[in-house]
């Protein structure tokens, strides 16, 4: 029989800073770490917080280590003021963890965004009549957030755990606006995980619930088209962008409530995305740019994304110097956000870079990028 062993992972250096940077959270309470394997590969394995700990601790003679992989703290569940609603005081601490998310990443937030979720429903058992019915809202609102969360970290699979408990809480709470808005980002996270046909109905459901003209209807277009650019269906995910940006266009019939966020720019970086994915890496280069050109400074995380991508586009049209130049812009957010997003579209640039090993920006790149991963031994 053969003997089947575990691969060691040594660790490049212990700075203080950079161990644990590609490191991201896991629902289980483990670490997803980004490595470097024996044949130059990179892949993403999930360890236990723990056990990564002890294995740098006894290989560097030290105690304690910063990012992800130092020792767990429990989150504490939040003090709330007494001169201020719980509803709105939950949903104060909310915005408040969305921005911390813009500026440091999920792996900063997501404990503590869960230790809401148990105080929320804890506040719901203490509650009665419009209080209960508003705080079950809130714990949608609060379960969406994780699943975004988890989506970031690359946890699909919580993701989909979390997406899936706020649906079921907003439809309690009948809250057709929001539960619309969680079927466009449960069909963003299915075009993520590379599942067509379900990022496609997923689309289609959130916009009949959420009306032929809304914003919520548009926010499901964008998402619905990536899925039709997934299956390579170039004519129909055009259409459907194009559908996207008229109705952002159009007055809105009602005042713009959830999905603040999207915009023209945002419609165009998705377009670009599956512009790539079509095999259009000019135009997807061109879309991009005008993306980040358009984002606000806080967007530090979507900038990284969108350079990342973008980054794979240049590969096809500017050559390796250029996607090499643009793609340790991106890694210098991934290091500071954790965002696995970033770090997979990088880890995929990586792998096509291979050809070009002797060019001097993508050794640079290269190094760079393999300062914040684990090492096959």
């Amino acid at each position: 029989m053969q003997r089947v062993t575990t691969p060691e992972w040594n660790a490049p250096n212990l700075d203080g800073h950079t161990i644990g940077a590609a490191s991201m959270a896991l629902m289980d309470g483990g670490v997803r770490v980004g490595c470097r394997t024996a044949d130059g590969r990179i892949i993403f394995v999930a360890m236990p917080r723990r056990a990564l700990l002890r294995g740098f601790t006894a290989a560097a003679g030290v105690t304690a280590l910063s990012g992800l992989a130092a020792p767990e703290v429990k989150a504490t569940p939040p003090v709330l003021s007494p001169d201020i609603h719980p509803v709105e005081n939950m949903r104060s601490l909310r915005r408040s963890l969305v921005e911390c998310d813009n500026v440091l990443g999920p792996r900063e937030v997501v404990s503590t965004a869960q230790e809401h979720v148990r105080l929320i429903q804890h506040l719901r058992r203490e509650a009665s009549g419009r209080d209960r019915h508003d705080l079950l809202q809130v714990q949608a609102e609060y379960a969406e957030f994780c699943s975004w969360l988890y989506q970031d970290s690359g946890d699909h699979r919580a993701a989909q755990y979390w997406a899936d408990r706020a649906v079921d809480w907003a439809s309690a709470s009948g809250d057709q606006d929001l539960t619309a808005y969680i079927m466009a980002r449960k069909s963003q996270l299915a075009g993520d995980m590379q599942d067509s046909i379900e990022a496609i109905d997923l689309a289609a459901s959130a916009q009949r619930l959420a009306g032929s003209r809304s914003r919520l209807s548009a926010m499901g277009a964008v998402y619905e088209a990536h899925g039709h650019a997934l299956l390579g269906d170039e004519r129909t995910a055009q259409h459907t962008f194009d559908q996207a940006l008229s109705l952002l266009t159009r007055p809105p019939e009602a005042p713009v409530g959830r999905g603040r966020w999207l915009n023209e720019a945002y419609v165009e970086a998705q377009r670009a995305r599956s512009l790539s994915s079509l095999g259009r890496h000019r135009d997807a280069v061109a879309g991009f740019e005008k993306a980040i050109r358009s984002l606000p400074a806080t967007y530090r995380r979507d900038r990284g994304v969108y350079l990342a991508r973008s980054a794979i586009a240049q590969l096809s049209i500017d050559g390796p110097e250029q996607a090499a130049v643009t793609a340790c812009t991106a890694l210098s957010i991934a290091a500071t956000t954790g965002s696995a997003r970033i770090f997979n579209e990088l880890a995929n640039l990586d792998a096509l870079l291979r050809g070009w090993r002797g060019v001097p920006e993508v050794v640079q790149f290269q190094q760079a990028l393999n300062s914040l991963l684990l090492h096959e031994v």
